[in-house]
C-alpha cells in the first residue's frame, strides 16, 4: 500500500506540476518539491485537496506545511498519520 501511495502521489505531481521541458530532470520520492519550486503555495493547496479525496483523509491546515509537502516521502508520512 505504501508504494502504491508513493507512486500515485509522484504520478500526480509529475502530471500536474512538472513542465515538459523539465521532464529530463528525474523527479523521485525524495526530490524537493517546494524548495525546488516544482510545487508552489497555490499548487500545494490543490495537492492537499487531491490527497484528501484520493486517500480519504482530512489534513489539518496547520499540518499541511511546506516542510511536510517537500517530498513525496514526507507527503506519504503526513497522510499515513491521519489515516484511520
Amino acid at each position: 500500500m505504501a508504494d502504491e501511495m508513493k507512486d500515485m502521489i509522484l504520478e500526480y505531481v509529475i502530471e500536474e506540476y512538472v513542465d515538459e521541458e523539465d521532464d529530463e530532470e528525474e523527479v523521485g520520492y525524495d526530490t524537493p518539491l517546494i524548495s525546488s519550486g516544482i510545487v508552489d503555495s497555490f499548487s500545494m493547496v490543490s495537492l492537499k485537496v487531491f490527497l484528501e479525496k484520493k486517500c480519504h483523509v482530512s489534513l489539518p491546515d496547520k499540518e499541511a506545511t511546506p516542510e511536510a509537502f517537500d517530498t513525496v516521502n514526507k507527503i506519504c508520512e503526513l497522510v499515513r498519520r491521519f489515516q484511520d
